[in-house]
């Protein structure tokens, strides 16, 4: 099938660019128009950022920098007041600095007792009222010898009294060799320090605020009005012992994105052009629409069914093959050519299931379909593959049924790794069965050495009534009972050598109708060599009514093994009145399954332990594999169904596994 022309076909190139080219340039001579303008507000946003940061910068430098010139003053007169130099004198120094500086409020030099030694004010009171911030500061000046500002606190009073003035308390420590003899403090009005320090015109395009640490405002100069918030910028003030941050925020608004009416005019005409460009070319799009649409429809069906990896096939209501793709050709061996049309009998249909293909096809012709199952085809080489196919009704757009859609897939891979890890499974098995008998060899031994040594007192006996010298004839009523019980022990220990031989060896998977009871009787003398060695009391019920189950009777075996040997093992330090291990089985006629519970009274399962139970290689036993749970869930699962467990109230742990109840035993129990 070949596509249908295509909008290039349809269009010659000179046309196509024809209408193309003016919507580009439209476009591009808009985008210009756009980007141009928010592109003059990025560069005047950025160099108005940039200046305030700068001229923040400055003030920020301008504050500290006279800040400094009153320190080195007040360590001057710190250095006057250590050479002894009299109060009166100390006082004029202070009140010219003062005058040098209006943003100080008030000069001290205190004792170091608290009290006033020389003050600007005129009638200073005998001891300080220092805030409790202020106080602070002047004891960890005087700890770390060293100048330090107190904290401002916004509800701080000035020396007037007056509300709403914020003092900056700066403490100058003195010492004298070791000994502390007061300290130098000068008190700053915020305020005032903002209206001396910020220049004029600064304070006419901006904010100025000084913030404390916790963003509270300290003291605020606003000439021109508030900040709009656009361009603001925080400089913290470098000063010892306190955080000062000087905050400035721009009046100045945002600037506009369109600058002007020429601008705008222009964007608006060139959107009305490229709305009429794109009405005309919407119309050339409708009137191509259903042949792009077909053109996409049949690329994307064509590249999807040669790209799958399943295999489609077609089917009318009578059978015939009406479509396939790649996929399923390369799967049978045959092309499309010798497939499409093809009615039934189908070319790779296997001989031996050619009786299940008529019957399926008897349901296809009636109208049903299995939706899913497996079955084989044949290659023309003669090559079997096993295919797992999903059929459903092929419906076209009215609503009609016109046939059968299946998707095919070879299942070869997964038939391999099925049988690979039943192998792999009964190795497993095969391993965990040895283990289990060389854990128990030594009960064996003894077990065995019971029957044995009764073996050879009874012959023993007997060869001494053969060899008696006295002439007499041998009483066969005497000699009958030592052979018989001989006979006996004999049996016995073929009975438990038989046991161990048929337990461990090797044989292929097979699934058959078995008694629980049968399985359990043949691994009975294992479960109680165990249990009398852990003085362990075993105890079934098995109702007599319980059918059949639908199992591999070895595997069965190993998890019961495994199951008991585990509870025996758990009960090992419980007293030996609760040493008893239950095996339970019932039928669950609705879930058509035989549940066996084994429970025991030992230590119980943590819930740590818990949670990693089934994970192969994890065991709590020192000398463990950690195979043999994860092997009984596995030999469950393979027959469809579950183990698990959970706490006994009385104490320990029941395990529970479900097995298919024999259809026939059910059939005949009813």
């Amino acid at each position: 099938m070949t596509d249908s022309p295509s909008l290039a076909a349809r269009l010659p190139f000179p046309h196509t660019v024809r209408w193309l080219m003016p919507v580009v340039l439209v476009l591009f001579f808009l985008a210009i128009l756009i980007w141009l303008p928010w592109q003059a507000r990025q560069m005047e946003s950025s160099e108005r950022q940039e200046q305030l940061i700068a001229d923040t910068l400055w003030v920020e430098q301008t504050i500290r920098f006279q800040m400094g010139r009153h320190e080195e003053s007040l360590r001057a007169i710190g250095n006057d007041i250590l050479s002894g130099t009299p109060p009166e004198r100390l006082r004029e120094r202070m009140l010219r600095l003062m005058k040098t500086g209006t943003e100080l409020k008030r000069l001290m030099w205190l004792e170091p007792d608290g009290r006033i030694a020389a003050s600007t004010e005129a009638a200073p009171p005998q001891v300080a009222t220092l805030s409790p911030a202020s106080r602070d500061a002047a004891e960890r000046a005087r700890r770390g010898r060293n100048p330090v500002y107190g904290q401002p606190e916004p509800e701080t009073l000035n020396p007037a009294g007056t509300p709403g003035a914020i003092m900056l308390d700066y403490h100058l420590p003195l010492f004298r060799g070791d000994d502390y003899v007061g300290s130098v403090v000068a008190t700053y009005q915020l305020s005032s320090l903002l209206d001396e320090m910020v220049p004029w015109w600064f304070a006419q395009d901006n904010q100025i605020t000084l913030l404390d640490r916790d963003d509270r405002i300290l003291a605020r100069r606003a000439a021109a009005g508030p900040g709009h918030g656009v361009y603001t910028h925080k400089r913290a003030l470098d000063l010892p012992g306190v955080t000062v941050t000087l905050m400035t925020d721009s009046v100045k608004s945002e600037p506009k994105l369109l600058p002007n009416l020429l601008v705008g005019s222009v964007i608006a005409l060139s959107l009305a052009l490229l709305w009429s460009l794109l009405a005309l070319w919407g119309h050339i799009s409708r009137r191509l629409a259903a042949e792009d649409a077909l053109r996409q429809q049949m690329a994307f069906r064509t590249a999807m069914e040669n790209s799958l990896v399943t295999g489609l096939r077609a089917r009318d209501l009578e059978g015939r093959i009406t479509h396939v793709n790649p996929a399923f050709c390369q799967m049978v061996g045959y092309t499309e050519e010798e497939l499409v049309g093809r009615s039934p009998p189908m070319p790779y249909w296997a001989p031996e299931v050619m009786a299940e293909y008529q019957h399926r096809l008897a349901n296809v012709l009636a109208g049903t379909v299995t939706p899913q199952f497996e079955t084989i085809f044949q290659r023309p080489d003669g090559t079997r593959i096993p295919v797992l196919i999903f059929e459903a009704p092929l419906v076209d757009d009215a609503g009609r049924h016109t046939g059968w859609m299946g998707s095919i897939l070879d299942i070869t891979d997964r038939k391999r790794i099925e049988e690979l890890n039943r192998e792999h499974q009964e190795k497993l098995q095969a391993s965990a069965r040895l283990a289990t008998m060389g854990e128990i060899a030594s009960m064996l031994a003894h077990e065995l050495n019971q029957p044995l040594a009764a073996i050879s007192s009874y012959t023993t006996g007997a060869l001494n009534l053969l060899a008696r010298t006295d002439g007499a004839p041998v009483d066969s009523g005497k000699l009958k009972p030592a052979l018989e019980q001989a006979s006996a022990q004999a049996r016995r220990a073929g009975q438990i050598v038989r046991s161990v031989f048929d337990f461990v060896k090797k044989r292929e998977a097979e699934r058959q109708d078995v008694a629980l009871a049968d399985m359990l009787d043949s691994i009975r003398a294992l479960i109680e060599l165990q249990a009398r060695h852990y003085q362990v009391t075993f105890r079934t019920v098995l109702p007599a009514d319980l059918p059949l189950v639908r199992a591999d009777r070895m595997m069965i075996e190993q998890v019961l093994l495994n199951l008991t040997r585990n509870g025996i093992e758990a009960m090992a330090n419980v007293p030996l009145r609760r040493r008893t291990l239950t095996l339970e089985a019932c039928y669950d006629a609705p879930a058509h399954q035989v549940g066996v519970c084994v429970a025991d009274n030992g230590h119980g399962i943590p819930q740590e332990v818990a949670e990693r139970l089934f994970s192969p290689f994890f065991s709590t036993k020192a000398q463990g594999m950690g195979m043999g749970l994860n092997i009984c869930r596995t030999a469950i699962e393979f027959h469809g169904g579950t183990l698990t467990h959970r706490d006994n109230p009385g104490g320990g742990t029941i395990f529970t596994f479900t097995l298919p109840a024999s259809v026939t035993s059910v059939e005949t129990t009813e």
